[in-house]
């Protein structure tokens, strides 16, 4: 007998010779069989009785044969059809479960695994889950055994329950066990000691319920805290701060967005010997980070809808600005109560202090107060004309420049601060600023420009030359409001008598009314007449190299005792030049003197 195969491509040719009967297998991955059968002397010596010959397919296990009584048997050929299957060895397709995974010709049906066929050209079988059965290939796919159905084949001896692709056993009340047929089964409890195990059961179960109920409760609060920190988030301009953010207009992005976790370990929890300072707009704590940074952390009050926008404002404008003398912003918090932000710690407190605390006045020569002036008027001159929009600070004074360990400036506290359009000079606001700073012109017009800092420069620039409060009320009338004394001063020909006494010592005549014609003009009742800020700090910058007469009486070098000064934010402001907006004493003509109707000139 010749059988015939083609085997992934390769066809075989084997040859088999016999008496009777010869069978052989099919190797695995075979796809085509051809079977022809043939004698050696064309049928001239086969038996009488049966010249024919049989070939066929059938399961190796399924037929024997039986000699001669299979030969002589007329009902061979419809008996081995019947009693003899035959099996296909058969896949779907010539691919791998992978690849036809997610296509339509993947016919695994629900609870049935997909396996590669590892032999011949591929192609891939489904077969149901373990504890299922049915047809993998037709919808709804493979069924759920239940095992506990047939008393007869079922696995428990105690309680079965069935179970999606499986079952438990369990044993019944007062018996232990696993519950198997096969396995320990279910033995009677031991009912030796029941007042312990009672006892230690109701221990185990009464730890059980506390240890549930704090686990419930801790998941409760921490819950409540996120839903609270969302909350908080929201309502102190998350959104708006994002917003801002990532549109066009504002390019920069705060550097950290720290955790209130972060800053309770910075501040020691706020504790109040961590307080800084207070301020017109919220409390200064000082923190130190974990790396040992030691940060100033600005805690606003609470606020209302509109002070939530002078918050957001404050940190869209200090994420734009870089520049040596405008205090640094490293991060804010938005998850408390009120808003956090995180600026550098500027260690040497503010300029009102050292003009106006005694302690301060021993360096503060007329050189240092100069340059503290060109750097001031520096910052202000960057803000209005050199920031990628135009920023006006609303609310310059001697409280809000600060001075670091080299006595430095920094220009702080930007929550009054307001941008301007590029194609606009002038901003429609409310009022808003500290009195004895506040530019009369914005204050009766509403009508914001960079003029309003020129005026508030001048007043603090006065401070520097007189070391007076820009308002005192234990003054006489007349010189209650610093700008308005000056101006009559210079008027009457005052000037000196109002100058702190070190400045005119170390002044020349000529620097000395450069720098009051200077003060003047930035003190101009009309905006347009006063000097930008980028010239004011050129023409101090140039009065600061100003070179004095020989008979200018001169004074050896007084000795300057810096000594240890204390953080310099623990000083209360005054008063009288907290931080406002329109108030009832604008409206009570209470500052009605402050400000001139006819300038003296």
């Amino acid at each position: 007998m010749l059988l015939a195969a083609d085997i992934s491509y390769l066809r075989a040719y084997m040859l088999y010779i016999g008496l009777g009967c010869c069978s052989t297998s099919l190797p695995t991955g075979l796809t085509t069989y051809l079977a022809s059968i043939n004698t050696i002397y064309f049928h001239t010596q086969v038996w009488s009785f049966n010249k024919c010959g049989y070939s066929f397919l059938g399961e190796q296990s399924a037929f024997t044969f039986q000699g001669a009584s299979d030969f002589v048997d007329p009902d061979f050929v419809t008996r081995t059809a019947e009693t003899v299957p035959v099996v296909l060895n058969w896949v779907i397709g010539s691919g791998t479960c992978k690849d036809y995974k997610n296509t339509s010709d993947y016919y695994c049906q629900e609870n049935s695994v997909c396996m590669d066929f590892e032999g011949g050209n591929g192609g891939y079988r489904c077969s149901c889950k373990n504890g299922y059965q049915g047809n993998p290939y037709l919808s709804p796919g493979c069924h759920d055994i239940d095992e506990c159905a047939d008393p007869n084949t079922n696995p428990c001896n105690g309680t079965c329950t069935n179970l999606p692709g499986s079952y438990k056993c369990s044993c019944p009340h007062g018996y232990q066990g696993d519950g198997r047929r096969y396995g320990s089964g279910c033995t009677p409890r031991n009912s030796k000691s029941p007042a312990l195990k009672l006892s230690l059961g109701m221990g185990i179960g009464f730890l059980s319920i506390l240890i549930a109920m704090g686990w419930l409760y801790f998941s409760h609060q921490r819950r409540k805290v996120i839903k609270m920190r969302e909350k908080f988030f929201l309502k102190n301009g998350g959104m708006l701060l994002k917003q801002q953010i990532s549109s066009d207009d504002f390019g920069g992005a705060a550097n950290k967005i720290f955790t209130t976790e972060e800053l309770e370990k910075a501040t020691k929890n706020f504790s109040k010997s961590m307080i800084l300072g207070r301020g017109g707009f919220g409390t200064v704590y000082k923190g130190i980070l974990p790396d040992g940074t030691i940060v100033a952390i600005k805690k606003s009050k609470v606020m209302d809808e509109g002070q939530i926008e002078q918050f957001i404002n404050e940190v869209v404008i200090l994420t734009q600005i870089n520049h040596r003398n405008v205090v640094k912003l490293l991060g804010c918090c938005l998850e408390t109560q009120v808003p956090l932000l995180v600026y550098e710690c500027v260690s040497n407190g503010t300029l009102y202090h050292h003009i106006h605390a005694n302690e301060g006045k021993a360096w503060l020569s007329l050189d240092n107060r100069l340059r503290i002036a060109v750097e001031s008027a520096g910052a202000l001159a960057y803000l209005h004309s050199a920031a990628a929009k135009p920023i006006i600070h609303r609310d310059v004074k001697s409280a809000n420049i600060l001075l670091d360990e080299n006595m430095v400036t920094k220009i702080s506290d930007f929550g009054a601060s307001r941008l301007v359009p590029l194609d606009q000079t002038q901003v429609t606001t409310m009022v808003q600023g500290t009195i004895g700073y506040l530019d009369p012109e914005y204050f009766h017009t509403s009508q914001l420009t960079d003029k309003s800092d020129v005026y508030s420069f001048g007043v603090v620039l006065l401070e520097l030359l007189t070391g007076k409060k820009p308002l005192c009320m234990e003054r006489s009338q007349a010189e209650r409001s610093l700008a308005t004394y000056f101006l009559v001063s210079l008027k009457t020909n005052n000037l000196f008598q109002i100058l702190d006494p070190r400045v005119v010592r170390e002044g020349s005549l000529d620097q000395l009314q450069a720098i009051a014609s200077l003060v003047k003009r930035c003190l101009n009742m009309n905006g347009y007449d006063r000097p930008t800020m980028k010239e004011v700090a050129m023409e101090l910058e140039g009065l600061r190299k100003y070179t004095k007469q020989p008979w200018v009486n001169q004074h050896g070098p007084e000795a300057v005792h810096e000594g240890e000064y204390s953080d310099l934010y623990n000083v209360s402001i005054n008063p009288y030049t907290d931080s406002i907006e329109s108030s009832s004493l604008f409206n009570s003509g209470q500052v009605r003197s402050l400000y001139p109707v006819d300038e003296p000139r």
